[in-house]
């Protein structure tokens, strides 16, 4: 227990603290330069007073437009399920109904919280003590006090509302246990989304994270909450018996890849590879309704693809990144996703409209014949 308080809190302390952290680091995922002091103060800022930052950001970054028309995509991508829950053959009326009924019950938080925009609001956030002059002193302040917040909620009924992320956050999240799914405005940016790119790019973008987030409402473990949040079984035993065998062939699909000589853990990463190949497939239907609803976009001059096409290139470059070595192994021993690389390839392959769209022959690894398929 020592360890993990010196361990979380050595980066606030002095040269010879933060040096051997880093050596620590180093050896655990392959970090080689220490974080410089600039880039450590906005950090921390970040996380103390991420609020804060997010109200600046938002002012810069998020016109008031923009959430509406995030709402706009995130509705369709809703849509788009409960199409595919009405047309699938595996799940039993009583289910299909209890699985409607959460989707239609399920809270959407976009952009920001509104109270980012009134400041006599945000100030009630942060009431403690800042000294300039104690920066180690402040970051305990600050951790007691979000303690004290936190210990003041336990008898009171939880706000469904609260965000748990800033604004600012290039990420998004879905909480069985509220029903909930949060997408800050962080994320509603380029590459992921521009109200003046192509929607073949938003929607390969950012529609299909909120089709993956929208999906964990639905894997082998946001799946056992209802509609309101509570852990409850609502599947019928057949249809949970049908989505336990469709889950079993991800995990078979994913335990065949192998990164650095490792396998990857494909029971591990279930719940995200559930909702990669969810995401992936809502975002593609959607997208067909959005082309029946407002007619083809016209080719981009200059490049060859087409607009399906670069649908599914957006989609893989969602997940673009490079790692080293220690931390793809670390990753493949602790983390519930799978390398990146094994996330696209895994998700685009299992999809038969990729196939046909690329032309990729019937029985080649990118277009097999037999392929895992539940939503």
């Amino acid at each position: 227990m020592l360890w993990r308080v010196v361990a979380a809190l050595s980066e606030h302390l002095s040269t010879a603290f933060r040096s051997s952290i880093h050596e620590f680091s180093r050896e655990i995922d392959g970090t080689e330069r220490q974080t410089e002091l600039g880039r450590l103060c906005l950090s921390q800022a970040n996380k103390h007073f991420g609020m804060v930052l997010g109200a600046l950001f938002v002012q810069e970054h998020f016109p008031t437009h923009s959430k509406a028309k995030v709402q706009e995509l995130v509705e369709d991508i809703k849509h788009a399920l409960d199409v595919r829950l009405q047309e699938l053959d595996w799940m039993d009326e009583p289910t299909r109904e209890a699985a409607r009924a959460k989707l239609q019950g399920m809270m959407v938080m976009t952009g920001y919280p509104d109270y980012l925009l009134k400041p006599e609001l945000i100030d009630r956030e942060y009431e403690f003590e800042v000294n300039e002059k104690t920066y180690f002193r402040n970051i305990l302040n600050s951790v007691k006090y979000n303690i004290d917040l936190s210990i003041k909620k336990i008898h009171k009924e939880v706000d469904k509302t609260t965000w748990l992320l800033p604004p600012q956050a290039l990420n998004a999240y879905y909480l069985p246990n509220k029903n909930q799914m949060v997408f800050p405005a962080g994320i509603l940016q380029p590459t992921l989304y521009d109200p003046e790119f192509p929607q073949s790019l938003n929607y390969g973008g950012i529609g299909a994270i909120i089709g993956h987030e929208l999906t964990h409402g639905y894997d082998d473990w946001g799946g056992q909450y209802d509609l309101y949040g509570n852990l409850k079984q609502w599947w019928t035993e057949a249809s949970y018996r049908k989505f336990q065998k469709k889950a079993e062939c991800i995990i078979s699909l994913y335990d065949n890849f192998t990164v650095y000589n490792q396998r990857v853990n494909g029971r591990l990463t279930l719940g995200e590879n559930i909702a990669d190949l969810g995401g992936l497939k809502l975002s593609y239907y959607a997208y067909q309704k959005w082309v029946r609803d407002h007619g083809p976009e016209r080719p981009l001059p200059g490049l060859k693809y087409t607009h399906e096409q670069l649908l599914f290139i957006a989609f893989a470059q969602n997940w673009c990144m490079k790692r080293r070595s220690q931390s793809i192994y670390l990753q493949l021993l602790t983390d519930k996703h799978a390398p990146e690389h094994c996330r696209v390839i895994g998700s685009v392959s299992q999809f038969e409209e990729f196939g046909r769209v690329f032309h990729c022959p019937r029985g080649t690894p990118m277009n097999p014949q037999n392929k895992c398929s539940v939503w």
